[in-house]
């Protein structure tokens, strides 16, 4: 049975919008006066989309509203006052028990981790910047589109913390150990066309031109049939954690002959 559509009233009081067409899904950040910085409602949001999305869509394309992708965090989170009805922003974790706060930033976590899941092809329409939070929800997705003028910053670390909402794993596969930590440790502006270079980036366009690369993509990972696409990205997701030849060999193996069947069992249907 399909899950029941998303709250719109819970993607307003997110500051995240969402517009389902067919088969593909646009969450917006939609906060443009603050260049959508995030807060917990953000993060919450962004989880109940991917609970509750429909399963027939295929494509997810996260962007921002106005000319940032994201700035990252909102500047409440770090002044001790209360933000979204949780008290104290981040100085408040120190007063949870660490098993509470542990949960807290699991919760947060979950609104990123799931734009990773095989199930649907999830694209990051980039602009403007990309900062700390909003470079993590870049990097949670499978694809990352970016204008000319898109800028890359993971900001964590020149704030005394440390990327917690799923980015470093992701930022690791794409660009190897040694220019990953460099470039959270120093905290430093990757620019569009070093992006493009270094694997960040799948294509840098005109910001004019940002709508139809988008499309172009989403059209291009529509065309081969839903189940191919999942179990691919599954293997490719496998191999890029790293496990022995030997079980990557075999689950291509196996997902080879889950595809058999069904194209089998969907010619049976057809004759």
């Amino acid at each position: 049975m399909p899950v029941p559509a998303v709250d719109a009233g819970v993607l307003e009081r997110g500051g995240v919008r969402l517009a389902l067409t067919g088969p593909v899904a646009t969450i917006t950040l939609d906060r443009p006066d603050v260049l959508n910085a995030q807060t917990p409602a953000t993060w919450q949001a962004l989880r109940h989309i991917g609970e509750q999305l429909d399963p027939d869509v295929r494509v997810v394309v996260v962007r921002g509203a106005g000319r940032a992708f994201s700035a990252g965090l909102d500047r409440r989170m770090f002044t001790g006052e209360p933000v979204d009805g949780e008290p104290g922003g981040l100085p408040g974790m120190l007063a949870l028990p660490p098993a509470e706060a542990d949960a807290r930033i699991a919760s947060y976590q979950a609104g990123f981790t799931w734009l990773s899941d095989p199930a649907r092809v999830t694209i990051a329409a980039v602009q403007g910047h990309a900062i700390g939070a909003g470079f993590q929800l870049a990097l949670a997705c499978d694809f990352r589109v970016l204008t000319e003028d898109a800028q890359f910053c993971m900001a964590e670390t020149g704030l005394g913390l440390v990327p917690d909402l799923g980015g470093t794993l992701p930022l690791v596969r794409l660009v190897g150990y040694s220019r990953a930590a460099e470039i959270c440790v120093t905290s430093r502006r990757v620019p569009a066309d070093e992006s493009l270079r270094i694997g960040l980036a799948n294509s840098v366009v005109p910001a004019a031109d940002l709508d139809t690369a988008v499309e172009a993509l989403v059209a291009s990972v529509l065309k081969p049939m839903a189940g191919a696409v999942t179990e691919t990205l599954a293997l490719v997701a496998s191999a890029a954690s790293g496990v022995p030849l030997a079980d990557q060999l075999a689950a291509e193996r196996a997902a080879q002959l889950r595809r058999i069947r069904s194209l089998a069992e969907l010619m049976s249907a057809q004759g």
